[in-house]
């Protein structure tokens, strides 16, 4: 059994952050059926990223599992209806089309819910529905700008730097599903529907709790540390002889036992970092004494070193090392499955374990309208009636 075997989800997004959401509805159970525009598909399958063997993008394979695809032309008289049959069936319908697009379309969730009154109508975009800059085409890197992230990210004094992970998209995916989740759990007691929305804006601004803490208590407006931490010290990458490695020394205890480790005692009584207040008003100074004696060792012996002492500390894997870390293979962080075109590939595992209802890699991610038929036939279409829609490319 999965957790969410019994809801049925539209997926009318493309791009990064509603696919994102669709597949974590997809991977606890869901029946996410992915509507796309025949032809080409949406963007990601065919526009962005890497290809392999097929014509679908390694990018799109990422985020687009567990789901069934159905090409629908939503402009044609015949392809509404049909996506109006499957609101009447379905449980959730997510969308991240502008605000104002699916009005035009007559798919807004004023519309919707006369269909189906227990319908989620849940919806991404750039800024939200509402307020003044609605209206505004939005993508994570504009997201990450206007909401704060890049003022903070990079070094001290140097240009603006995004996240090297589009933190904006995937923050408001994995927001947009615990709204689906809440409001399905609602839904069971009132037996209403609702509609959910939250944008890329809001949702990395909602991330930035150490930032405005330190705005709305100091005055002061946050700045970039590099790899350093703004409340604590030491906590932030330090030179090794070979590289560099992590350390979150971040209370007095750990800092003791830190400078024990590097055979540095006499650091714990030092005027300059005698507790986190100092550490942090000598900042540059504490990084400079502790690098003097980090750099004479390897990373490989300081993670020893560390570990016996219960320091923690890691090492800066890139990607390739982490995949190669046996604790990424313990927790099931990578997993395969079998596509028609590319054969095993390779995928991301499900980060969230659960002990009697786990999820699973159920469905590759499909091929462009490879669903078509069985949804339709669901919807009591005949095989004429199928072949009559293909030949109008309604589907």
């Amino acid at each position: 059994m999965q957790p969410l075997e019994k809801l049925r989800v539209l997926d009318l997004t493309q791009a990064m952050a509603g696919p994102y959401c669709t597949q974590i509805l997809g991977d606890l159970g869901a029946d996410v059926i992915k509507v796309e525009p025949p032809g080409k598909g949406e963007m990601t399958r065919r526009g962005m990223g890497f290809r392999m063997k097929g014509d679908d993008t390694a990018a799109f394979l990422a985020i687009n599992r567990n789901k069934r695809s159905l090409t629908l032309d939503l402009k044609s008289d015949e392809g509404r209806e049909i996506l109006l049959a499957l609101v009447r069936e379905s449980d959730v319908l997510v969308e991240n089309f502008r605000p104002g697009v699916t009005e035009r379309l007559g798919l807004d969730y004023e519309t919707l819910k006369d269909v189906n009154p227990r319908l989620l109508y849940a919806s991404i975009s750039g800024f939200g529905q509402t307020g003044p800059h609605s209206s505004r085409a939005g993508f994570d890197l504009i997201a990450q700008g206007m909401g704060g992230v890049m003022s903070v990210t990079g070094e001290p004094g140097g240009d603006p730097v995004k996240s090297g992970l589009p933190i904006s998209d995937l923050s408001a995916g994995m927001y947009l599903a615990l709204g689906i989740l809440s409001a399905y759990i609602a839904r069971e007691e009132t037996g209403r529907g609702q509609h959910i929305d939250t944008s890329l804006f809001e949702s990395v601004l909602s991330l930035a709790v150490w930032e405005t803490s330190e705005l709305w208590s100091t005055g002061r407006v946050p700045e970039p540390f590099g790899s350093a931490h703004r409340l604590n010290a030491p906590y932030q990458a330090l030179r090794t002889r070979d590289a560099y490695i992590t350390v979150g020394a971040n209370n007095d205890k750990l800092w003791r036992a830190f400078c024990e480790a590097i055979g540095r005692p006499e650091l714990i009584e030092d005027e300059r970092f005698v507790d986190n207040n100092t550490r942090m008003e000598n900042r540059q100074e504490l990084e400079a004494e502790l690098e003097r004696t980090t750099k004479e060792k390897d990373t490989a012996e300081w993670m020893e070193i560390f570990g016996e002492a219960g320091v923690p500390g890691g090492p800066i894997y890139n990607y390739k090392e982490v995949f190669e870390d046996p604790h990424t293979h313990e927790r099931q962080m990578m997993r395969e499955y079998d596509h028609p075109v590319e054969g095993k590939v390779k995928t991301l595992g499900i980060p969230v374990k659960m002990s009697e209802t786990p999820g699973d890699i159920r469905l590759p991610a499909p091929m462009l309208g490879e669903h078509a038929a069985d949804v339709l036939r669901e919807l009591g279409y005949d095989d004429d009636r199928i072949k009559a829609l293909r030949d109008q490319e309604v589907i």
